[in-house]
């Protein structure tokens, strides 16, 4: 069983099992945001290359971040700039998949549904801890974390898929997240929802 992330800014990391599991290697040991950013210069890098060459290089970006970032998601957060990594994270996952999406041509419409359907996990997420209410361990596995979402795109860009992986990958992650998003408001206390649809109108 995955365990419950023991800090607020670990949960926003949004980490799938592949980031955990390299994260357990190091037992929080690695700080985590140095390699993180490194992490995130490789990307903007090979994205600058293009994704859409005939080598197509930048689809290896979230591999190459998975294993800098990866490591780092066992530690605490508890460093005066560590919350700048889930942001870091999103900016990575969100400009890899729009650049591929559009390097392929996909549809507008679709890549942003497959947006749509990241963001409104990360917009539920940031939510609920407000009230303290922690995703159940086996979302982190099923919405296969920020590198799996990104490793399952860039494996439909090298089999020549892209389109057919954006939607069922979108699909898939409607399901899974705005299920289980329905389910656990529908079953939080009502004080708690009270305090979040009051804190979305300030």
């Amino acid at each position: 069983m995955i365990p419950v992330p023991g800090s607020k800014v670990v949960a926003y990391r949004d980490d799938g099992p592949l980031s955990r599991g390299m994260g357990m290697l190091v037992a929080g040991q690695l700080p985590p945001l140095p390699p993180l950013i490194a992490g995130a210069f490789v990307t903007g890098v090979l994205l600058l290359i293009g994704v859409a060459g005939t080598d197509g290089v930048a689809v290896f970006a979230p591999a190459v971040t998975l294993l800098l970032a990866g490591p780092g998601s066992s530690h605490p957060h508890d460093g005066r700039l560590d919350w700048l990594s889930p942001p870091i994270l999103r900016v990575i996952e969100y400009t890899f998949v729009a650049a591929c999406g559009f390097a392929h041509g996909v549809p507008p419409l679709l890549i942003f549904i497959l947006l749509g359907a990241i963001v409104f996990h990360h917009y539920d997420l940031v939510y609920r801890l407000r009230q303290n209410v922690y995703p159940p361990p086996w979302l982190a596995s099923l919405g296969l974390g920020w590198e799996g979402r990104s490793i399952v795109v860039g494996l439909a860009v090298l089999v020549g898929w892209t389109g057919g992986g954006f939607a069922l990958l979108a699909l898939y992650l409607w399901g899974v997240f705005g299920w289980e998003s329905l389910t656990c408001w529908l079953v939080a206390p009502p004080s708690r929802v009270e305090e979040a649809l009051a804190e979305t109108q300030d």
